[in-house]
């Protein structure tokens, strides 16, 4: 079963990205106080989302509790995946380390992401540019690879922008951009933030920041408007799923799937 981990400062809970091939669902609750651990000998993938806590303080248990269990899925050899916060968890669990982004926060485009050598080679970047930009929204990276963890991209922000980590019995597939996100969710996600983003410099003022959704809102309604794309510097690799959704396609394709039919044949 492939879940999906949603992550908040608030108590979370975990969804099923496909019930498609066989994929049985299945629903739990993570952060809370009375969180029972799933049996993760019935599961064939674990997926991760973005997290606002930070991977850093280990002094805060609900991030522990995390590396802890990504250390635990490693062990099992469940494959895992996701974005933001999953590569520095997966970073993390393996003997790696995160810190604070000297550069700032990337938001919303990070641009001119270059597979590495690595990255090229490598099946999660099957059908992918070489070079693509894709929906972001971070303050921290990745510093420090663990024993047995590629740097598969990065670019001038973040040095770092997908790895691949091998560790104990598992593999974990992880960028730290959002190939989940399309145009309305960053639009939604600026909306939110949009006094934080004025106030970093992203925005002249609010006003600016109100015209930026618009914008995004209606490219998302209607992808022909190239007026807007070629405004915001939008291209294929963001606004097409089909090459935005490369990394998580090939996951289910090179891990989980195999991984599941290697169980099932047992």
């Amino acid at each position: 079963m492939l879940t999906r981990r949603l992550c908040t400062r608030s108590p979370t809970t975990s969804r099923v990205l496909s019930s498609a091939g066989g994929w049985r669902k299945h629903c739990w609750k993570t952060l809370h106080s009375d969180f029972r651990k799933p049996e993760l000998s019935k599961y064939h993938a674990v997926a991760w989302t973005g997290c606002s806590l930070t991977i850093y303080n280990v002094s805060d248990s609900r991030v522990t509790k995390q590396i802890n269990f990504a250390r635990e899925v490693f062990e099992n050899g469940i494959p895992q995946y996701g974005s933001c916060w999953a590569a520095q968890i997966a970073v993390v669990a393996a003997g790696g380390h995160c810190g604070m982004n000297p550069r700032g926060r990337e938001m919303g485009i990070a641009r001119k992401i270059e597979l590495s050598p690595e990255g090229r080679a490598h099946p999660m970047f099957e059908g992918k540019p070489s070079v693509f930009d894709a929906f972001t929204s971070h303050n921290d990276e990745v510093t420090h690879m663990p024993p047995g963890g590629l740097t598969l991209c990065g670019n001038d922000f973040t040095a770092v922008q997908a790895v691949a980590v091998r560790y104990k019995k598992g593999d974990f597939w992880a960028v730290q951009y959002h190939p989940e996100y399309d145009l309305h969710e960053l639009a939604r996600l600026t909306y939110c933030r949009r006094a934080k983003l004025v106030e970093l410099g992203f925005f002249a003022d609010m006003e600016s920041a109100d015209r930026y959704v618009d914008d995004l809102e209606i490219l998302h309604i209607d992808p022909s408007r190239y007026d807007i794309a070629w405004r915001l510097g939008l291209d294929a690799d963001v606004m097409d799923e089909n090459i935005r959704h490369c990394e998580t396609r090939n996951f289910i394709k090179y891990l989980a799937l195999p991984y599941k039919l290697a169980l099932e044949a047992i």
